[in-house]
């Protein structure tokens, strides 16, 4: 797919590995100058670094999205860098907690997996709206899930959490639109990355049901499809789109 963004100046969360790392490449693809917010290091200068080799302008950030002097820090450094923030895919996010009981779940799980997930949006759009304000434009795409709206999560912390961002993109929706910006949520189905993966290995450690493990991998979709989803949503052409997004598995 091949969209200009040559003018378009991207920051993009979780930009390291999974759906992030691919559109960070598809973006890359497009002309766009891309900084990455990560906390893993080694996969996001990795591929800052390549992708710059191949003729791309992309800046790699340690950012913690859950801490807000980081995400402060942060948006000033790439703002200064982008010269302006037109587009924010804010992807990072976590599943843990698979499989347990509501009685047994781990206090320091539900932190940590709200924090990133639901915080960090919250923090990344808290840091950059204003800078979107004052342009009179902008795009930001959130990352729900189904899981969180259907009620369908094996993770009691997971589920909340997308649950809280479909809200929060809902309520953003209504109160930027009148600045130019453009607020959508994606809700991917179940996408081949390290994160599901995971979660799915650890449901048949935790369960032993062996035949639903080969049912949930026979479904995952490459996270590619799911980036040139963003694209489009991301591009002029999508001007008209409004609201959620959601995907399906594969069939």
């Amino acid at each position: 797919m091949k969209i200009d963004l040559s003018n378009k100046k991207v920051i993009i969360t979780g930009g390291s590995t999974g759906i992030g790392k691919e559109v960070v490449k598809l973006f890359a693809e497009n002309d766009a100058k891309i900084a990455i917010f990560d906390v893993n290091n080694t996969e996001g200068i990795k591929l800052t670094n390549e992708l710059n080799q191949n003729g791309h302008d992309i800046r790699y950030w340690n950012v913690d999205v859950r801490d807000s002097n980081q995400v402060s820090g942060g948006v000033l450094a790439a703002e200064q860098w982008l010269e302006g923030v037109d587009i924010l895919i804010n992807l990072a996010g976590i599943l843990q907690g698979a499989s347990l009981e509501i009685e047994d779940f781990p206090d320091e799980i539900w932190d940590s997996v709200v924090g990133i997930n639901l915080t960090g949006s919250y923090l990344m759009v808290k840091h950059i709206s204003s800078i979107m304000k004052k342009q009179k434009k902008g795009v930001i795409i959130l990352t729900s899930s189904g899981a969180g709206v259907d009620g369908s999560s094996s993770s009691f912390a997971y589920g909340s959490s997308k649950g809280g961002v479909h809200g929060l993109s809902m309520v953003l929706m209504d109160k930027l639109s009148k600045y130019g910006i453009r607020v959508h949520d994606i809700l991917p189905g179940s996408v081949d990355t390290p994160l599901k993966n995971s979660q799915i290995e650890k449901t048949r450690d935790i369960t032993g049901n062996e035949a639903e493990y080969k049912n949930l991998k026979n479904i995952l979709v490459e996270p590619k499809g799911i980036a040139e989803i963003i694209l489009f949503m991301c591009s002029d052409n999508a001007h008209l789109l409004k609201g959620s997004i959601r995907t399906q598995w594969k069939r």
